[in-house]
């Protein structure tokens, strides 16, 4: 397998967490606020991006194609990685809310869909620093 580069998705990570941090303490009606809600969906979106493709690169060792591999979609590469015990079935139903919910960015945007991200950003941060960790073990 071909060494997975961690780094855009540690970076990704650690800024999700520190704009949380600096959001959940931040006044709604402070200029800030709305700063810090805007960096934590841009890096949730990030994070999908980046954990679908290092998934890919580690699924490559499990099948034969890795054309036919490139072309699942994100659902598909996560039913691959339960099936090959990357992830837990909990794991994936997870990640599959996380990827609705980015679905759903992509047509709704303004205060109550950055605030329903928001809302479960904990479980997700959660989510990724698992999946980092299961990551570096096949790397």
């Amino acid at each position: 397998m071909n060494t997975l580069d961690f780094a855009a998705l540690e970076r990704c990570l650690a800024t999700l967490e520190r704009a949380y941090s600096r959001l959940v303490v931040t006044s709604p009606t402070d200029d800030d606020h709305d700063l810090f809600r805007a960096a934590c969906v841009k890096e949730f979106e990030l994070i999908l991006e980046i954990v679908v493709k290092l998934l890919r690169k580690v699924l490559r060792e499990y099948v034969t194609s890795t054309r036919e591999l490139n072309e699942l979609p994100f659902k598909h590469i996560l039913r691959l990685a339960a099936q090959y015990g990357l992830l837990s079935l909990d794991e994936v139903d997870r990640w599959l809310l996380h990827q609705d919910n980015r679905n759903t960015s992509a047509h709704e945007y303004g205060m109550q869909f950055a605030e329903k991200i928001v809302s479960f950003l904990p479980t997700f941060i959660s989510d990724t620093k698992a999946v980092l960790a299961t990551l570096r073990q096949q790397a």
